[in-house]
């Protein structure tokens, strides 16, 4: 059949027959294109669909793992790399994803065969990477190639266990007139590439651009055909990265890894939590230790607040590491709950470390922090916080509250402040004194008890 061609919206994936000012899918404005496709794909007349089987007959087998060689990254991909599993990697430029890749597949080469196909740098410099990083790699190949066809041809002569594709975007199918990075050569491109691999069981790593808003290049669609998807977390000009998965279908979704970039690589740090606190011996007001859940981790962070009369007539509102559309609602509740007004200050709030808390259970120890700085009034430095607060000034519970005291009380501190329904029945680990709090009121009395 005639080829012909049809819209796609490049934010979402969805096709149109012809063009529209609006998006049907996800209402995003302008972001129909043309693209250029085969006609004819409807299914065949004729075709047996196969049969509906009970869900108590369907055989659950147990899932085979790769170890990457990194602990960090296992941990992030549930334990493990699986056979025939895809993996988006994505981060900004220079944070460390080419790095991590080739570190990965040099660990994985001694056991199992890997090809490295890199289509933004030649086979030289990566090889010289790899040189400078001091990496041994019997067992892995590499390939300058941006020809998908070229690409699965190659691997399916060398039969590769693990396969590295840097980036998606700098490969294309010749078939498509578009050129590479564009919404169709992506996603043709990937679903080939995904077809090689869950016909041949290989472990697939994409590397992914992102834009200047932080999201992944490309259409939408690519995130829903891999099967995990990974973010780089952190400052390029810091030591220190974050790598947490935002979609894993073999594991748990938000579930980070932190590692210290290096001259000889990315190495693994295996106690964040400490890495994440305050050394120095001061106590400084506007400085609380929150107890946070990355995944299955529990990991303490300091949360930091500065609170200044305001020069102008329109105070700022700045949060880093946190939801700054919540630092405005828990101000009003500082002020209606707990009787300290801020409308007259700037507020500057910071997940120190370069660390990014999504979850509720930050809301207390941004409110200490907050008060802390207001009253000039240091927290003490045994003390950690964690839980939610609802808009009636209520603590509501948080999930996993006793693995955050087991982990408190592992790093030395002796007192907690939570919710009254996270206070354990009986005496927390590591003689940790816990105050449960049912109001804001009663937490920051505590707080504020000579």
């Amino acid at each position: 059949m005639k080829a012909r061609s049809y819209y796609q919206c490049r934010e979402c994936g969805a096709r149109a027959a012809q063009w529209a000012g609006r998006c049907d899918a996800c209402a995003a404005w302008n972001t129909l294109i043309e693209v250029g496709g085969a006609g004819g794909t409807a299914a065949p007349r004729g075709a047996v669909a196969k049969r509906a089987v009970p869900l108590s007959e369907v055989r659950c087998e147990t899932v085979e793992r790769w170890s990457t060689g990194l602990g960090e990254l296992d941990r992030v991909l549930g334990g493990g790399v699986v056979p025939g599993s895809v993996v988006l990697l994505g981060g900004d430029p220079g944070i460390g994803k080419s790095t991590i890749l080739i570190q990965t597949l040099a660990s994985m080469s001694a056991t199992l065969c890997a090809l490295y196909v890199t289509g933004e740098e030649s086979a030289a410099q990566v090889a010289l990477r790899g040189r400078r990083l001091g990496l041994k790699a019997p067992g892995m190949k590499l390939l300058a190639e941006t020809n998908v066809d070229a690409i699965i041809a190659q691997a399916r002569l060398e039969n590769p266990r693990a396969l590295v594709i840097d980036s998606i975007q700098t490969v294309f199918v010749p078939q498509l007139s578009q050129a590479p990075g564009s919404v169709a050569q992506v996603r043709e491109a990937a679903a080939a590439l995904v077809r090689f691999a869950k016909e041949t069981d290989t472990a697939l790593f994409l590397v992914g651009h992102v834009t200047k808003e932080g999201q992944l290049a490309g259409p939408r669609v690519l995130e829903h055909m891999v099967d995990a998807v990974l973010y780089f977390e952190g400052d390029s000009g810091s030591r220190y990265r974050l790598i947490r998965a935002i979609k894993n279908r073999f594991g748990a979704v938000n579930e980070i890894g932190v590692f210290v970039m290096t001259e000889g690589g990315l190495r693994e740090v295996t106690n964040p939590s400490a890495l994440f606190l305050r050394q120095d011996a001061r106590n400084a007001p506007g400085s609380v230790i929150l107890v946070t859940q990355e995944g299955t981790r529990p990991l303490l962070v300091e949360v930091q607040a500065l609170i200044d009369e305001s020069p102008g007539a329109n105070p700022r509102r700045v949060a880093l590491g946190l939801d700054g559309q919540r630092l405005g609602m828990l101000l009003a509740l500082l002020h209606r709950h707990g009787g300290h007004a801020t409308s007259r200050h700037d507020v500057f709030v910071n997940v120190a470390g370069g660390v990014r808390v999504t979850e509720t259970a930050s809301d207390l120890a941004v409110l200490l922090a907050c008060t802390s700085s207001l009253l000039d009034r240091p927290v003490p430095r045994d003390l950690v916080v964690f839980g939610e607060v609802g808009l009636a000034g209520e603590m509501r519970p948080v999930p996993r509250g006793q693995e955050r005291l087991r982990e408190a009380a592992k790093l030395g501190f002796r007192r907690a402040i939570v919710p009254a329904a996270n206070v354990p029945k009986r005496r927390a680990e590591g003689d940790i004194a816990v105050f449960g709090a049912k109001q804001l009121s009663e937490a920051l009395a505590h707080f504020l008890l000579p």
